[in-house]
Order: structure tokens, then sequence, then C-alpha cells
């Protein structure tokens, strides 16, 4: 990362080798997303609410590009209609106790087809398949990148209160019976709330009460 100021942004037409989140594959076409990386060099203290920015300035970017109402699934999905049109990937770089760099890495579909793929084409979705019409990825990031700016900016000015409330009432996981998959460990219960920090409270069935920093 030496020579890259915050703020560099890496952008690809198609990857051959996406990755998502828990090792998984990134699929995509040639022209068909927003494929990026961001560089961002926040304060420890801050990384909490980084996932939080992204979220929530990709909900309100696709708001503002397309009139669609999108939610978002704890911890890093942005879901139009019930199905996947985005996912964010984020990667801590440290030496030693020190944080290098914070990099957002960010999917999102805008007119990939994904009928064409038999392993997400009845759990994700495109900005194109939900608004009708033939939406350009050079046409959506103009969007993306104002609303991440903005809300990095509100994280860098101490609003981290104000933005984990905004996110906090885009997440439809809240209120509902989940299962969450941590590591080795599958935990189900009632999803109680999430902290300030992103980690989830969820209530078992015999009622006691467990923090769940990240899974799915």
């Amino acid at each position: 990362m030496e020579g890259m100021g915050e703020g560099t942004i890496v952008l690809a037409s198609q990857q051959t080798g996406g990755r998502g989140r828990l090792g998984r594959t990134w699929l995509s076409s040639p022209d068909s997303s927003v494929l990026l990386s961001i560089i961002l060099r926040p304060e420890v203290s801050q990384l909490p609410q980084l996932n939080m920015v992204a979220g929530l300035a990709i909900a309100q970017s696709i708001e503002k590009a397309t009139g669609l109402s999108s939610v978002l699934k704890w911890p890093n999905d942005v879901l139009l209609n019930g199905k996947k049109v985005c996912g964010i990937l984020m990667e801590n770089l440290f030496e030693g106790s020190k944080l290098v760099a914070a990099i957002v890495g960010i999917g999102l579909n805008v007119r990939l087809d994904t009928l064409r793929f038999a392993s997400i084409s009845a759990t994700a979705t495109s900005l194109s398949q939900e608004v009708g019409r033939e939406i350009s990825p050079w046409e959506m990031l103009p969007f993306l990148l104002r609303e991440l700016e903005q809300s990095y900016r509100a994280l860098q000015c101490g609003r981290s209160i104000a933005i984990y409330e905004e996110w906090l009432a885009r997440v439809e996981t809240l209120g509902k019976m989940v299962r969450l998959k941590s590591g080795d460990t599958l935990e189900e219960g009632y999803a109680e709330s999430i902290n300030v920090d992103g980690s989830i409270m969820l209530r078992r069935s015999d009622g006691s009460l467990i923090r769940v920093v990240t899974g799915e």
C-alpha cells in the first residue's frame, strides 16, 4: 500500500478470481457490475463503523440513482426484494499494532444477468433486473463514489453514532429468528439488537443472550 494515498480506487470491468466473504467466489461478467476496492486510512477506533459507512452509502446511492429501496442484511450484504444485489468485503492491514490501511471491496450487480449463473440465480439480482431498464456500471459509479465520500467524511468528523443509527434503520435482520454460522459454530435464535461495533446480540431459545461479532 506504499505510495497509495487515501481514497485510491482500483476498478475492474470484470473479475476472473473475484472473492466474496468467507472464501466464496464473486461472479461477474464483462462490464456488468461495479467492482472496486478503495484504500482508506481511518483510525483504528473507526474500523467498526467502516462497514456501516459502505453499506449505508451503497443503499443511498441505489435509491438516488434508481429510486429503488434496498435493505441491509447483517453483516455485509445489500438486498433488493429479498435478493442480494451487492456485497462488501473488508480487509484491514496491520504492521504490528499499527493500522496501515483498510481496504473496502464492493461488488454491485448493475446489469449482471444472474440467470446465467445457476449457483446464484435464485438468491441474487441486479439493478437493471429490478428497475426494468438497462443501467450501466459507469452510470451508477458517480452516485456510489459521492455517497461513499460523504459517509466517510461524516465518520472522520466524529458522526459515528449518527452513521450507526442510519445504518441500523436499514438492517432487515433485526427482530427475526435467524441461524448464524460463526467459524465452526452454528447458533440459532432471535436477533435482538446490533451494537455500535456491528456485533449482533442473539437470544437463544433457552433465554441466554450471546454476542456474535461476525458470521453469516
